[in-house]
């Protein structure tokens, strides 16, 4: 027996019943009598059975991931889960397709389960402008800006990912190398890969570096199978490259096993860094040198924003968490050419 059964057998909606069993003063008489009938009926005690029927009345909070294989999403997924079972909150867990429309998705979900609010692992800004007027809960979105959209009921922490982007160039170019290629992401939506691409873009220039995105990128999805794949294309059809800069970390292990496959060495030959620090980089051979995106801090505040804001209603939050390049094995010096 839920509250949705007292409504249906008391002939109220959900909003009534749920104000009687809370002694709210906003109920007529007639609804006051008949919803506590149903409840008599069905053998329940009110005053010791409300809250239980109030929390199973409660809705979950939806977490929306875009990308089942990306290791920084699961370990961010993972602190998700352990804060909001600790707050006593039920969780919905949905994993989407990398390119899926994850606010059209949400909208849908809006009208089946009725979350109390969202958190968003990944998202596409484009699908936010066009579609998340619809969505009146609360919401969080992790790894990218909101601020822009402004939304009253969207708060957002990331990474600068075109900062720390250009922060791996940097690095690279001051161990010699000139000829550097990129894998991972593409340039047709707003999602995160678009400003690590834009860091790259404007650091390579800034540098006076050369760079071609049409030879020296190679789009892909962020898994490893896809880093392996991209990497033997861009590698085979530009071989004088000295250095790599994999769009996520995942991407990099992948392309760690190509650069193997046709029989170069890391870094001896080709140097190699990664984005977002996930552990696994510290067990590969050799250590993979990566940007540290900070997963609990990322977690931390976007639930404890998300809780805020469904509780007491507070207004949106919009953060930038700080990353550090994480100096290990993969990179090594070359004379600049």
């Amino acid at each position: 027996m839920t509250i949705k059964d007292i409504a249906r057998l008391s002939g109220y909606s959900l909003g009534t019943v749920s104000r009687v069993l809370n002694n709210h003063p906003d109920v007529s008489q007639a609804a006051r009598e008949r919803v506590m009938a149903v409840v008599q009926e069905q053998g329940f005690e009110p005053n010791t059975n409300a809250r239980h029927l109030k929390l199973q009345a409660q809705s979950a909070i939806a977490v929306l991931v875009k990308g089942s294989q990306n290791l920084l999403f699961a370990g961010i997924l993972e602190r998700i889960q352990s804060l909001l079972q600790d707050s006593e909150e039920e969780v919905y867990v949905a994993y989407l397709d990398e390119d899926a429309d994850e606010v059209q998705y949400a909208v849908q979900l809006v009208k089946l389960r009725r979350p109390k609010g969202f958190l968003f692992l990944g998202g596409d800004l484009e699908c936010f402008r066009r579609e998340f007027h619809q969505i009146t809960v609360p919401c969080v979105l992790l790894t990218n800006d909101a601020q822009s959209l402004g939304f009253g009921n969207l708060s957002s922490f990331t990474t600068d990912d075109t900062a720390a982007a250009g922060a791996v160039i940097e690095y690279l170019y001051r161990h010699g190398h000139r000829r550097i290629g990129v894998l991972g992401g593409n340039l047709a939506s707003e999602q995160i890969s678009l400003k690590r691409l834009r860091g790259v873009q404007n650091t390579m220039q800034r540098l006076g570096l050369p760079f071609d995105a049409r030879s020296q990128h190679v789009p892909c999805r962020f898994s490893m199978a896809e880093g392996y794949a991209a990497a033997r294309r861009l590698l085979e059809r530009e071989p004088e490259l000295t250095a790599l800069f994999a769009l996520g970390d995942v991407i990099a292990l992948g392309a760690m096993r190509a650069i193997y496959d046709l029989g170069l060495r890391v870094p001896e030959d080709i140097s190699i860094v990664g984005y977002d620090g996930i552990n696994e980089t510290r067990f590969c051979i050799p250590r993979l040198t990566t940007i540290r995106q900070d997963a609990a801090q990322l977690a931390a505040r976007g639930v404890q924003t998300l809780l805020q804001a469904i509780h007491y209603k507070h207004p949106p939050v919009y953060e930038t968490i700080d990353f550090a390049l994480l100096e290990h094995e993969s990179v090594g010096s070359v004379e600049p050419q």
